[in-house]
């Protein structure tokens, strides 16, 4: 342990936080030249990323009778749905409740499918993530005897050589792993990370199981009609394999710490991983406290300015993808809590989104291009970010979606048209080619969660005026780089709030929206949908 300081002196200041935003109460110093997992870590992330495309190569059959396992499931849930509940009022509602219950009896693969619906809100259907919300704390722990054998094996020492206090029920239990309450030997608090016992091989056989079964779903289900599922099944797959390693989580947090120290962000903590004690199927971290991100009467009897968090939140997320190319990448409210002194605390590292140099600087073209409302401009990054193929004829994209056109406002369509253009959008840009590249949905999704953070901690922010704020923030603070970046001169630089407004469908001479408005706007165009049984 780290002893405390003796009276009248200067606090000294850990040694770690000049490379990495960690808590300033240390129970370890973290240096990562003597940490031994890491030695294997550029190995494993290579490794893994080139498995992928064996394991969802297409097949006339997946190996092993997983398949019909999970075609026996969701046939059942899909089957009774059409038989009974495909003609009730709630239509989709019913086959959300189905489905969402096929996945718990599937097991890990599906319940981790789950969790990442349940945090899209406004990437998937308002019912299918409500649903799928209930996956997210209502997993089965696996039993202590099994805990203590994976630990035991991994550490190669038994649980009382390691700790002197061991939390046999989790913090929590989720689809790939569950958390453990302990103190070491050496009196340090941490938290335990125990990967469940036969996740790895399960997730190989399902990600095998999905790549056979996507095609099939192709128009076949409500959701899938607006997708590409076997797109969705490559980018799962990516997204959830480097999960099942925790060497590279861990890498993943001192990556991530290391990034907010190079942009001055202060707002954020990671948990310090420990020195030797991770492996493969065991995480041991630093043990932080805090407010839990719905807790908002107890962060504001606290004095915590609930506004500050939520543009720390903004600022610090955009600022790790556009500047430094690394964020955490499945931001919802069991992975962070706030801090009494309002810094947030960010946790589990599974899933990271990463970009090269050239994806980096095309993001930044996106971000840019949305800023300044040049359709162009956003539609190149894209193909240059791998969502359209490099090959595709962008003023012809144009064209054919009508971006060229006056804006279609959404709360005076009617249901039918709403539905019609939507389809229309979706087919065009399948037949270009279109897929979603893993680190634009999970930045996407991470951009869906901190809309809801609003709602909870600030709904009367006046959305226009903080995103004039944190684009002026960026253009002082990161300016020179950007610009430099994407070559574009600063002076030609103007933000414009056009799209933002024709997109909920308000006046472009409009100069205030807050929250609240724009969350009856949004209610509007929901309601619109549910007159045609789409939610």
């Amino acid at each position: 342990m780290v002893a405390p300081p003796a009276p009248n002196t200067v606090p000294v200041v850990p040694a770690d936080l000049a490379i990495g935003a960690f808590s300033d109460d240390p129970p370890w110093i973290v240096d990562p030249e003597a940490m031994p997992w890491r030695s294997t870590v550029d190995d494993i992330r290579w490794l893994t990323q080139h498995d992928i495309p064996e394991i969802i190569a297409p097949r006339r059959w997946p190996q092993g009778f997983r398949a019909l396992t999970v075609i026996r499931r969701l046939g059942m849930a899909v089957g009774l749905w059409a038989l009974i509940g495909r003609r009730s009022k709630d239509s989709q509602a019913d086959l959300s409740r189905r489905l969402r219950i096929a996945a718990e009896h599937l097991g890990p693969t599906y319940i981790k499918l789950g969790q990442i619906i349940s945090s899209g809100e406004g990437l998937f259907p308002e019912s299918l993530v409500g649903e799928f919300k209930k996956c997210r704390d209502q997993v089965p722990a696996e039993p202590f005897a099994i805990v203590r054998e994976t630990v035991e094996a991994d550490l190669g020492r038994s649980i009382e050589e390691v700790f002197s206090f061991f939390d046999r029920k989790p913090l929590a239990a989720a689809s790939i792993a569950q958390v453990h309450a302990a103190t070491l030997r050496t009196g340090e608090r941490v938290v335990v990370k125990v990967q469940r016992t036969t996740v790895a091989q399960l997730v190989r056989k399902d990600l095998e199981v999905m790549a056979w079964l996507a095609p099939f779903l192709v128009g076949r289900l409500p959701f899938a009609a607006l997708a590409n599922p076997p797109a969705l099944v490559e980018l799962f797959a990516e997204t959830i394999s480097e999960e099942l390693d925790f060497r590279l989580e861990a890498q993943n947090m001192l990556d991530v710490a290391k990034s907010f120290v190079s942009l001055g962000q202060r707002g954020y903590i990671i948990p310090r991983p420990h020195p030797t004690l991770v492996t493969r199927r065991v995480l041991v971290m630093e043990r932080l406290d805090g407010f839990n991100f719905d807790d908002i009467e107890s962060m504001k009897d606290a004095g915590v300015d609930t506004h500050a968090v939520v543009r720390t939140g903004m600022i610090g997320f955009m600022e790790g993808a556009m500047i430094e190319g690394i964020f955490h990448g499945d931001l919802h409210g069991g992975n962070l809590f706030v801090m009494p002194d309002g810094k947030v605390a960010l946790l589990d590292f599974g899933i990271t989104g990463r970009m090269d140099e050239g994806k980096r600087r095309a993001f930044l073209r996106l971000m840019l291009g949305a800023t300044t409302n040049d359709v162009r401009v956003q539609l190149g990054a894209l193909r240059d970010l791998g969502a359209l193929p490099l090959d595709t004829d962008l003023e012809a994209v144009i064209i054919d979606l009508g971006l060229d056109g006056p804006p279609l406002d959404p709360t005076q369509l009617s249901p039918e048209d709403m539905i019609k253009e939507i389809q229309k959008v979706v087919k065009l840009l399948l037949g270009y080619g279109a897929r979603m590249p893993k680190e634009l949905m999970l930045y996407v999704k991470n951009l869906m969660f901190l809309d809801g953070a609003i709602a909870r901690l600030a709904p009367e922010l006046d959305l226009f005026a903080e995103i004039t704020n944190i684009s002026m923030y960026f253009v002082q603070t990161h300016g020179e780089k950007l610009f430099a970046d994407v070559g574009v001169d600063p002076k030609t630089f103007e933000l414009d709030l056009t799209a933002v407004k024709d997109a909920v469908g308000i006046d472009r001479t409009t100069s205030q929206l807050t929250y609240r408005e724009l969350q009856e706007r949004r209610e509007l165009i929901r309601s619109r949908f549910e007159k045609r049984g789409v939610s």
